[in-house]
Parts: structure tokens; sequence; C-alpha cells
């Protein structure tokens, strides 16, 4: 892969736009196949796969082939007085023979997604995907060999913990992208360290989400809804916790409770859309949090097809785990509080979120939180949907991740920006050699 890199071959932005063409081609081709597969791992419904994996990395693909040209262009920049005559641009070049790996929660969307990007940039590419939604896994194994050659992109299986290591000790990467837990990226980021290989970090964390006295409830709970149980759950931004005002706690766990049954049914295990955990470890550790607090709606479950229903949860400790850790799963603490202050101390328990969300009418409530709550992202009177928007640069901050990806963002992560000066052999003048006695107050001025 380092020598076909060395060619040249993946340079020429043609080459590129053609490679984008193909995969997209065979995605399209294989769409039946990848909605299949995504049903036998998680239970999701071709709409779901459509909107949140096929569908978001065509988009991509697409967006790719009608900007790549504008993308590659050298970005001009001005010079400053001490470089004239001299001309500055910014070139985006290849980083080399990358390396990417993707999590089991959107295993189509979160390994094909980044490789759009790497793609786009110019780049060789390692690709890994998650050993735990095999049926994906094999499908697009089939897409990737049937498009790419191995010394292009290379697709490798395995377990991960055993595979990742043997990887990035035996050949150093110009770069890895990341996706999945917090207590994995850090292992990855130490592996990196060691070999200076610069990485992309998509990780999580405990997404908070308020719901403001002034909120408007109805609204809420349905976005709230959507977001949280989408893929049973299983979503890195999905809120984690809600943080619902005082004022208007009935009636928001009451609008909550009728969009539920509204969304999934009176038996969501019956629901053709509402998804599966992914394996018996994950439900285990789901299961084991309904003891940390009250079922108000849910709790129900099934081992054998993994099901759990979509769960309210009250009365829950703040040291418990179930608010110390990622919940990754259906199940959804409710807290009340009574001033920004008191919302803002459970916030900081858990700092960084990959998400903030918060429901509010007032534009200065907004302000205020959106001032106060660092995260890797945020929406107002929404949730999850500002990753949809690929002008937006989505990632995290601190524990929550390390850089951002997305339609240009994407091609930016995979690009090195080099600096380029050119200056011209005429004028040439004796200021900016040696000696320099006598020069300080003119040079002063050129530099400063």
């Amino acid at each position: 892969m380092r020598e076909y890199f060395a060619s040249g071959v993946t340079h020429s932005v043609e080459f590129r736009k053609q490679q984008l063409r193909l995969l997209r081609d065979a995605i399209l081709q294989h769409e039946q196949a990848i909605n299949e597969a995504l049903y036998q791992d998680l239970h999701k419904s071709p709409e779901e796969v459509w909107v949140a994996e096929t569908g978001l990395v065509v988009a991509e693909i697409n967006l790719a082939l009608k900007k790549l040209d504008q993308w590659v262009q050298p970005q001009t920049v001005r010079t400053n007085l001490l470089n004239l005559p001299s001309s500055s641009r910014i070139m985006a070049e290849p980083l080399g023979v990358v390396l990417i790996i993707a999590p089991w929660n959107y295993p189509f969307q979160l390994l094909f997604n980044p490789l759009v990007g790497a793609i786009a940039a110019g780049n060789c590419v390692v690709l890994k995907p998650s050993e735990f939604a095999p049926a994906t896994a094999a499908v697009m194994k089939t897409i990737v060999k049937s498009v790419f050659e191995s010394s292009y992109v290379f697709f490798t299986e395995g377990d991960g913990a055993t595979v990742v290591p043997s990887l990035m000790d035996s050949f150093r990467f110009d770069h890895v992208f990341y996706t999945g837990s917090t207590a994995v990226g850090r292992i990855i980021y130490r592996m990196a360290a060691d070999k200076l290989t610069p990485v992309t970090l998509e990780l999580g964390g405990k997404s908070p989400c308020v719901v403001e006295e002034d909120a408007s409830i109805e609204v809420a709970a349905k976005r709230i809804a959507l977001a949280k149980w989408n893929n049973a759950g299983q979503i890195c931004v999905a809120p984690d916790y809600i943080l619902v005002h005082a004022s208007v706690r009935d009636r928001f766990i009451a609008a909550l409770q009728k969009v539920m049954e509204q969304f999934f049914s009176a038996d969501p295990s019956q629901c053709d859309h509402y998804g599966r955990i992914i394996n018996s470890r994950q439900f285990d550790r789901l299961i084991n949090y309904l003891s940390m607090g009250t079922v108000l709606t849910g709790g129900t479950y099934n081992r054998d097809t993994r099901y759990i229903a979509p769960t309210l949860l009250t009365d829950v400790k703040l040291d418990s785990s179930l608010m110390q850790e990622e919940i990754f799963g259906p199940l959804l603490p409710i807290l009340s509080y009574s001033s920004f202050e008191e919302a803002c101390s459970i916030i900081a328990r858990n700092p960084d979120p990959l998400a903030f969300y918060v429901y509010t009418e007032s534009k200065e409530k907004e302000k205020q939180w959106l001032q106060r709550i660092p995260a890797g992202g945020a929406c107002v009177n929404n949730s999850i949907f500002h990753l949809l928007n690929h002008r937006l640069p989505f990632g995290g901050r601190g524990t929550s991740g390390v850089g951002a990806y997305h339609g240009k963002y994407s091609f930016d992560t995979f690009s090195h920006k080099k600096s380029v000066l050119r200056t011209p052999t005429w004028p040439d003048p004796s200021l900016k050699y040696p000696p320099f006695r006598g020069k300080l107050g003119l040079l002063k001025k050129l530099v400063g």
C-alpha cells in the first residue's frame, strides 16, 4: 500500500472521483443486502438504514464529487510585509496510508463515511469493521473487494483487540481514525503516540438534555423520543439523561409517555422499526442499570431476542453507574432541577459531552446554556440532527473526542495543509541579509 501511494496514482483528482463513483454504484447495487444485514445485526428498518446509514454515505459521496475540484484548489492567502513580493498559498496534500476503525452501532455508515473523506483526499486506506456486526461486515467486504484493489483499499477483519494493536505495532500509519468508546480511544491514542501518528477519535460520553420551564413540551417530547430510541438508543449522540425543570416535570413525562406509545406502539417488541441490542454482553450491561432507579415506563426485556423496551427511569442517584457511564441503550433517566446552577453542577460531573441539547423558547436562556456548557456539538430545540448537516463539523472535545469530520471537514481531516511561499528572484533587497547592524528599527517595522 505504501508503494501504491508512492506511485502517485491516488493524487489524481479524476482517479479519486472515479473511485467514489464506483463506491456509490456498488452501495446502491447492494442496497437490499445492506438492509437485510443491518436488520439481522441490529433490527433496523429499511427507512432507518437509508436515513442513518446508506443514504448518509451516498449523500457524502455526492457532495465530494460535486465539491472535490474546489476542495483541492490551493488557497491563496495574503503575504506579510517582510516577505513581499512573495506569494503565499496553502495546498491540501494526501496524508498517505490511513487506518479507519469502525464501531458496531452504525457499522456501515461509520466505516464508509470516513472512507469517503479519505478517498477524496487521495489516500490509501485500511478498513477495520466491527466484528460485532458480522452480517454488515460481510456485505461491506463484498463491496470493497468488488470495487478496490487491495493495495489501495484493504479490508481486514478479526478481533479488534488483537488486529488493531498488530496493525499499529507493525506499521506506521499516516493517520488513524477511530470511532468507539472512550476507554478504547485512550488505548488507540497511546499506541498512535508511540509512532507520532495523528489521530481522529470519535468517542462518546453522557450527553445531557435540558428541558427548560418555557420549552414547547409536546415538541420536545417528540424530538427527544426520536433521538433517544433511534437504534434502541445505541447512538453516541443520543440524549443520555434528561434534566427537566421541576415546574414542568410531570407535564413533560406525560407527553413523553404518550409519544413513546405513538412511535413504538403499546408493545414495542412487536414494532418493526424498533431496534435490538447488539449482543448479550451489552444486553446484560443495560439490564444491570434497571435496578439503579424506579422504572416509570417500560423496563420489560427478552434476553433471547435481545429486546429491551424504551424505558424511563426516575429516582436515580447521581453517584450510581447509571449516571457515571454512557448508557448507550434505550434507558432514559429523568432528573429535575430548580435552578440553572443546580443543573450545571449535575452536568459538570461528566464534563465535555459529545453533544448538548437544550429546549427553550428564550434566546437569553439559549445563550446562557450554550456559553456555560462545553460540548462537542449542540442543538437548540432539537436532538442529534446537527450530525446530518455536512456543513457543520462533527466531533467531540476532551474525553468525547479529538478532531472532526463530515463534508469538507472529512477532506480536511485526511489532508495535510502544506504552506507554500513562492518568492521571485528579483528584486532581492540587501535588507534581509547580514550584516544587520543599524537595521533594527526597520526590521521592527517590517516584522512587527
